[in-house]
This record gives structure tokens, C-alpha cells and sequence, in this order.
């Protein structure tokens, strides 16, 4: 079973979970900051913001006035299976 691929490297469940924390409490800060939270690249915080916008259908906006992610409305992602 392949994974899911972004600039060589296979996308990591723990990012998309501790990213969905953080964009849920409004704490990713802007996409810079954000990198240093999750110790990715920043066009890897780019990637992820984009897959879970396209692939998950995630309602993920940035807000420039509280420079931080948040989700447009409730949002709640499911990453195991019961």
C-alpha cells in the first residue's frame, strides 16, 4: 500500500493530527511559525493545508488579521478506524 507523497517524503498521520489540533484552537500562527510547531519545511505546511483542503475536504482558511489557520466552520476529521 503506497502513501500519500509530498516532495519525496510520505505524509505523516501525527502532522495531520497535530496540525487539526492547532487550526482547531486557532494556534498555528502564520505558515513560517507553523513549520517550527510541526518541524516540517514550510512548503510542506503548504502541502498538508492543500491536501486536507482538496483531498479531505477540510474547510481550512487563513486568517490574515489573527495570522493563524482556522477552519471556516466545525470541523471534525476522523484518523482511526473504529
Amino acid at each position: 500500500m503506497s502513501g500519500c507523497k509530498i516532495a519525496n517524503e510520505i505524509m505523516d498521520i501525527r502532522v495531520f493530527i497535530r496540525l487539526h489540533e492547532l487550526i482547531n484552537t486557532k494556534q498555528t500562527g502564520a505558515p513560517k511559525k507553523l513549520a517550527q510547531k510541526l518541524e516540517i519545511s514550510e512548503r510542506s505546511v503548504h502541502y498538508y493545508i492543500a491536501f486536507m483542503k482538496n483531498e479531505m475536504k477540510a474547510p481550512v482558511v487563513y486568517d490574515n488579521r489573527l495570522e493563524t489557520y482556522l477552519y471556516e466552520v466545525e470541523c471534525k476529521l476522523c484518523f482511526i478506524g473504529e
